[in-house]
């Protein structure tokens, strides 16, 4: 009997030794085995997959004075062709992505509100369109997407998958404005077409689950790279452009007077910075808008700790 209780016990030793490795390996059913980053960086957020519901079949609606928004709130807004649209950030508090297509064409629209980045893709890699969702992870504090046809994990920042079948291929960036409601109906006119508050999900999308969050020195999550010379919630646009990553701080932008012309990875571009969203555009010599994030410091930092930073004379 003392024989076969070792072998017993030394098979469950073995077992152990066998499973933890694997189960290691996997967060919220998702297989990190070939992941790109330390696993141990990856994070639940809370919630379970899909625990936050990503927008599948979006529906829109004419910007008129119906609808719940006021004058001075945000919307990430997107131009394609003669379509103009417009996702109110307090429905992307709530959902975070929303697969869209605009006359065929599908676009990709992803907000986190932990960093405050919204941001837009072309969901086509390798000739298959891509939808997603929502993990329930984080990397650095950062939306970690799955696409549904391979559960890849896609970090947001980085544009590019970080675990699964796709892991190593990136996303195209699409540009994106960040506008005050009033402003953007007046810019659109007719054309404005703005996502509806039906979702088919009951949420209060006037109210934002994460209160006073935008504004506080308080950081949910661990962040790989941290730096103090602004505040972790001033909000920066930033680029990276052959190899190099700049980051424009609103502040520093506030105290300089009209376009600003700047100069990134041998790029000329120029900068044009609304204090009243606060938000700012970033486009090259020929006035074309480029994909340049809008972000909170922290995020930026931690994604790119090499990063330039304009500061105003």
């Amino acid at each position: 009997m003392r024989l076969q209780n070792r072998v017993v016990l030394l098979l469950c030793a073995l077992i152990m030794v066998v499973t933890r490795p694997a189960l290691a390996q996997e967060k919220n059913g998702f297989d990190l085995s070939n992941a790109l980053i330390p696993i141990d960086e990856i994070l639940s957020g809370g919630p379970p997959r899909d625990g936050i519901p990503s927008i599948n079949n979006p529906k829109f609606e004419r910007a008129d004075d119906s609808l719940p928004w006021r004058e001075d709130d945000l919307v990430m807004t997107y131009d394609h062709d003669q379509a103009r649209y417009a996702f109110p950030v307090g429905i992307l508090n709530w959902h975070e992505i929303v697969n869209h297509q605009s006359d065929g064409k599908p676009v990709l629209i992803t907000f986190c509100p932990l960093c405050g980045t919204g941001m837009a893709f072309d969901p086509v890699v390798n000739g298959r369109h891509l939808t997603f969702g929502v993990s329930g992870l984080l990397y650095n504090s950062d939306l970690l997407m799955y696409d549904h046809q391979t559960e890849s994990l896609w970090s947001q920042i980085e544009r590019r998958a970080i675990a699964g079948p796709l892991a190593g291929k990136e996303l195209e960036s699409v540009a994106v404005r960040h506008e005050l409601w009033q402003k953007w109906r007046e810019r659109v006119g007719s054309r404005g077409l703005v996502l509806s508050t039906d979702t088919g999900h009951r949420r209060d999308y006037r109210k934002s689950p994460y209160g006073d969050y935008d504004h506080s020195d308080r950081m949910y999550f661990p962040v790989s790279h941290t730096s103090r010379k602004y505040h972790p919630k001033t909000w920066v646009l930033g680029w990276t452009h052959n190899g190099e990553s700049k980051a424009w701080p609103f502040p520093e932008l506030a105290n300089h007077d009209g376009v600003l012309e700047d100069r990134i990875g041998g790029k000329a571009v120029r900068v044009h910075y609304d204090p009243s969203v606060p938000s700012a555009e970033l486009r090259d010599e020929t006035g074309k808008l480029l994909p340049a994030t809008r972000a909170f410091w922290f995020a930026w930092y931690t994604f790119h700790p090499d990063t330039g930073v304009f500061e105003a004379e």
